[in-house]
């Protein structure tokens, strides 16, 4: 396995993902003004055209509702990296009393250095006892990494390394911003969903009133817009999974690290123990595994499984935990 070459690839799917979730906002905007002119033509039988205006009004009314949406999704994780991180239940590692969180402070120095950027500020989730981590941060300045007490518990040093030049590439790359970017556009992709839904609600008696015949056609196309946006978010968030992976390599130059934290996540994962299943919805889905199961199209990481075969170039089942693969540069790349 070439991981620069895989890094590469990456980069050119998420690019034409993000394409694709341009031209999904076009669709959607091309759908109501659509519908709109059906419910025109029925509710006015005697005109035959449809007033442009209403097409511009159309188109700015929805622009409108997802831009701001977009605008109150993006608002409330403002906040920065820290203050999402404690929301969570993550407080600031204490190198001076512990010797793991020592050791994860010196860690997150040592790859910061190594990606030749700002080490971001080490955190802790305390009270989580299976393997996880996170990333989180707009730019830099706010940026930070947090890992379970289980993952300071059960990885040793080589493997932490892994898991933090994992969460560390997903700041290198900018993917932090890009995924609150897109779960604020898939907000606003929802409010077009959410208003046709109000349109087509019941009154007080019970009874519909003649706004329901243009919010159904709204209702359809806004419901179709957002799954087709929150499958291009997760789409994307997977190809970002795998370039972190390979740029985790990368950063400290051996398969084993990350590779023996996913085997081991997996073996959690038989012994039932379920990954961070418990944390806010906001973090989720910048877990190093994802423990939802949402299917195929929706699922933000990719499967444990083909992660662990990308890394090591042959299926899970294939290795043992005690398997000398090899790490010299030119075997990686």
């Amino acid at each position: 396995m070439r991981f620069f070459e895989r890094q590469e690839t990456a980069r050119a799917q998420t690019l034409r993902l993000l394409l694709l979730f341009g031209l999904t906002l076009v669709a959607l905007l091309l759908a109501v003004n659509g519908a709109l002119a059906l419910a025109w033509r029925l509710v006015t039988p005697g005109f035959s055209g449809y007033p442009g205006y209403f097409f511009t009004v159309n188109t700015s009314v929805t622009l409108l509702f997802v831009l701001g949406g977009w605008w109150l999704e993006t608002s409330a994780l403002s906040s920065g990296g820290e203050a999402l991180a404690r929301r969570v239940g993550a407080r600031e590692a204490w190198p001076a009393s512990r010797e793991a969180e020592q050791k994860l402070s010196n860690i997150v120095s040592e790859l910061a250095i190594a990606a030749s950027m700002k080490p971001p500020l080490a955190m802790v989730l305390p009270r989580l006892d299976a393997i996880n981590a996170f990333a989180a941060g707009w730019s830099e300045d706010d940026a930070v990494i947090a890992v379970t007490q289980g993952a300071l518990d059960k990885l040793t040093r080589d493997e932490l390394q892994g898991l933090v030049a994992h969460e560390l590439s997903h700041l290198r790359e900018g993917d932090t911003r890009l995924n609150m970017r897109l779960a604020g556009m898939v907000f606003g992709l929802e409010m077009i969903f959410n208003l046709g839904r109000s349109m087509c609600g019941a009154g007080e008696n019970g009874q519909r009133s003649f706004l329901a015949l243009p919010g159904f056609p709204i209702l359809v196309a806004g419901s179709l817009g957002w799954l087709a946006g929150r499958a291009l978010k997760a789409a994307i968030s997977r190809q970002r999974e795998f370039l972190a992976d390979a740029r985790a390599v990368q950063f400290t130059r051996s398969r084993e690290g990350l590779g023996g934290v996913l085997r081991k996540v997996a073996g959690e994962e038989e012994q039932g123990m379920a990954p961070a299943r418990s944390l806010h919805p906001a973090v989720q889905h910048m877990l190093l595994v994802d423990a939802r199961d949402r299917g195929r199209w929706f699922a933000s990481h990719p499967p444990l499984a083909e992660r662990i075969f990308q890394i090591y170039g042959r299926p899970m089942a294939a290795l043992s935990m005690r398997d000398e693969l090899p790490t010299r540069p030119d075997a990686i790349f």
